[in-house]
């Protein structure tokens, strides 16, 4: 990564955070500092709430009682300034099967402002190679559809990296360029957070490592570069233009899961 970001000391901050779904808690009250230029990762069995706490960072889910604050602004109030800075891939790729690979990643950079010439990179870096390049991301295999879906957030450059099992469907050689770009975006000053349930995620890649359960963080340890948070949450422009997804009228989003339901 190419473009060096000013951080605050705190990517985000919750306290007391309640999410529900009809009357269900999603999340039953989660205190979290998340510090920046790290990478955070949240484990938990299926069900525990890792995917809720994704897209209460990324302004897609409301708090029902609660505070939230993500790169100093309220996630919700402030959802347009935030996803211009947030990058989400979920369980979904959010790409669009008739499109290229390509056609794919370039959707994501025009909807964003970006300049184009961030789209070969991107796609070299997740070794795509060129007759992959201009198939149909339908009849890829699914762990070349991931590798795109990762190219578009290269491509992007988000100030916050918000990944749900994000080394779903790679292969070893994959995964291990995957940790290389994340220790990559982290060392040019972006912040990752990182839903798992692998073990060896944890073990090989976290600066810090919290325990999700029953919607709440139930255990949590730091690493040698870990940092547990601080008194205030920075705040301000970042660089970043707006997250790669199609925009509508209004600048309205659609709640697409994946990469493009933060544009």
């Amino acid at each position: 990564m190419s473009r060096p970001f000013e951080v605050p000391v705190l990517a985000a901050r919750l306290r007391a955070a309640v999410a529900l779904a009809g009357l269900y808690p999603l999340l039953a009250g989660v205190d979290l500092d998340v510090g920046s230029g790290q990478i955070l990762v949240v484990k938990g069995a299926n069900g525990a709430g890792k995917t809720s706490l994704l897209r209460v960072m990324a302004g897609l889910l409301p708090l029902a009682a609660g505070q939230a604050t993500v790169l100093g602004l309220e996630p919700i109030s402030q959802a347009r300034d935030l996803r211009r800075q947030v990058g989400l891939l979920g369980h979904r790729n959010g790409l669009y099967d008739d499109l290229s690979a390509e056609e794919n990643v370039r959707f994501c950079v025009r909807a964003a402002r970006l300049p184009r010439t961030s789209v070969p990179m991107a796609l070299d870096r997740l070794g795509i190679a060129e007759r992959l390049r201009r198939l149909p991301v339908g009849k890829l295999s699914a762990g070349q559809r991931r590798r795109v879906a990762i190219a578009c957030l290269v491509a992007r450059q988000p100030r916050l990296w918000l990944l749900d099992e994000p080394h779903a469907g790679l292969d070893g050689d994959y995964r291990l360029l995957l940790d290389s770009l994340l220790r990559e975006v982290v060392g040019a000053g972006a912040t990752v957070v990182l839903a798992s349930h692998e073990a060896s995620v944890s073990e090989t890649l976290a600066d810090r490592v919290v325990t999700m359960s029953g919607g709440t963080v139930v255990d949590g340890t730091l690493g040698a570069d870990g940092t547990s948070g601080a008194d205030e949450v920075g705040g301000g422009d970042g660089p970043g233009g707006p997250a790669g997804g199609p925009e509508q009228t209004g600048g309205s989003y659609p709640d697409r899961e994946g990469i493009t339901s933060v544009a």
